[in-house]
């Protein structure tokens, strides 16, 4: 490699770095107990779900909903969707089909006596303000594209830092770190020997990131391509004044395909829906498929199974990159190793700022250097 070549590569891991680290350093922090996001909630939540005689039958989906709509008058069924290990579903409702956040109301209902165990929608605490500030910085879609264009800069100076690191290593075993040198010529090596062990985990983390924040684009894609070809000879036709049973609509969703369950459920007119059916998305019965989507649309008016269609590979992608992303795809061994990774990378970032830092002090004063040391951002050299 030339010299011109390494000074090129050392400009865009200098300049992706800087651009994204502070941003990079908010996502590592608050992504943190978003991975103990289940555990967290589990200690400091209050079960208020009673403990019924045996063999208690479950109340209907359809009683479920009545429960919601009677406690929140004038408001229609947006969502419904299953607690994994609990006989709770939750019901989403609001005074249109597609109202704000903050006109929704979710309700807990217990499936074996219809009763509401509280607002879901009414969180407001640590873990929502972690996940808001993760997600979109309180900024939206805006928020979410800008925080996608950081990950996109932090892949890049992954990329950029890994074409340094052969150059400026090839006289050093791997993993040193010359404690007895220069306190900066230290950080650098651990720098260095860090970004080179916490690689694929960045690479991973980082493109799984960016995927995340386009679901609204791609969501929009999907129903203005794949959706709108399911209910092509529905256009046009309004919104039931009466809606079938959803009951019903679940078990014809399942009998069409046999081994899957219900994930959540789109009520018309919805986004992840149509104006004139049901979405029922179904999702597979195994680890392996359980995070795999697919939707199977039922007329709202009838109760008759319409059509269902397997995700495009764009929304596979979506759905498969948030377990990889967030690491609660293998239990609380994967969540502490996933916790480990997200550590060093902000000891990674951190050092990275230290690092810019001194290279400006020896700039501003080049007798403070070690003598020989190189002051270009990334190499460790002499």
């Amino acid at each position: 490699m030339t010299n011109r070549t390494i000074r090129i590569w050392t400009l865009v891991h200098k300049w992706t770095s800087l651009i994204c680290t502070l941003f990079m350093l908010l996502l590592c922090l608050t992504g943190l107990p978003l991975i103990f996001h289940d555990e967290i909630e589990a200690l400091t939540a209050e079960d208020d779900l009673p403990v019924p005689p045996a063999e208690t039958p479950l109340k209907t989906l359809d009683e479920a909903v009545a429960s919601a709509l009677a406690t929140y008058p004038g408001e229609r069924p947006l969502f419904l969707s299953f607690d994994e290990d609990r006989p709770v579903v939750n019901v989403t409702t609001g005074p249109n089909a597609r109202p704000p956040v903050s006109q929704m109301h979710i309700s807990a209902i217990d499936l074996r006596t219809t009763r509401i165990l509280g607002d879901l929608n009414e969180d407001g605490g640590f873990m929502h303000v972690m996940l808001r500030l993760h997600v979109d910085m309180f900024a939206g879609l805006p928020g979410e594209l800008f925080l996608g264009f950081m990950g996109f800069l932090l892949f890049v100076a992954t990329v950029s830092g890994v074409v340094l690191y052969a150059p400026f290593m090839r006289k050093l075993s791997f993993g040193t770190v010359r404690a007895g040198r220069s306190t900066r010529l230290k950080w650098l090596d651990l720098h260095n020997m860090l970004g080179i062990v916490t690689l694929m985990w960045v690479v991973v983390v980082g493109l799984t990131g960016v995927i995340n924040t386009l679901s609204v684009p791609l969501v929009a894609y999907w129903r203005a391509n794949e959706l709108a070809a399911m209910i092509a000879p529905y256009e046009g036709k309004p919104v039931p004044e009466r809606f079938a049973s959803v009951d019903a609509a679940v078990r014809t969703a399942m009998e069409a395909a046999p081994g899957m369950r219900p994930q959540f459920i789109a009520f018309p007119g919805v986004r992840f829906s149509s104006n004139h059916h049901y979405a029922v998305w179904l999702k597979g019965a195994t680890p392996a498929t359980n995070r795999i989507l697919t939707p199977a649309l039922i007329d709202a008016e009838t109760g008759a199974f319409t059509d269902m269609r397997s995700m495009p590979w764009y929304m596979l992608a979506l759905r498969l990159s948030q377990p990889l992303h967030f690491g609660d795809y293998g239990g609380l061994p994967m969540k502490v190793l996933w916790a480990a990774l997200d550590v060093l990378t902000i000891v990674i970032l951190g050092s990275g700022l230290y690092l810019w830092v001194a290279r400006r002090r020896v700039a501003k004063d080049p007798a403070t250097a070690a003598p020989g040391l190189r002051t270009v951002a990334g190499e460790p050299a002499e």
